[in-house]
């Protein structure tokens, strides 16, 4: 077996990450019992080294590294099994990225208008 490339591998760790932006690819990594696996969770926690902000800058889904922090707890890793808790998470991460922006420009404006006072 030939050992990918420095650059090859990062691209292969950049798209793995970025698929755990996806509650249905945690619920299938979950259903096909992957967070059983002590070597799936130990390259997990390796993965870890993408929050920093070296790395964290070519990461198009920061919810990815959200969800990997989370990962971490094993009462998410049984939940995400479940197609309604699955849904839920994908409900509220729709939520959020529909309403974060305007939330952020809102909170900018009142700290704003308090420092004019």
């Amino acid at each position: 077996m030939e050992v990918p490339t420095d650059d090859i591998r990062f691209q292969i760790e950049l798209e793995f990450i970025q698929c755990l932006a996806s509650p249905s690819y945690l619920n299938h990594l979950a259903i096909n019992q992957y967070f059983e696996n002590p070597a799936f969770l130990n390259y997990l926690q390796y993965l870890k080294y993408w929050k920093k902000p070296e790395y964290a800058r070519y990461v198009n889904y920061p919810h990815a590294l959200t969800f990997l922090d989370l990962l971490d707890d094993e009462k998410f890793r049984q939940m995400i099994a479940h197609d309604n808790f699955r849904d839920l998470v994908h409900q509220q991460q729709g939520l959020h990225w529909m309403h974060y922006y305007n939330n952020r420009v809102k909170a900018a404006a009142a700290q704003a208008a308090d420092v004019v006072e």
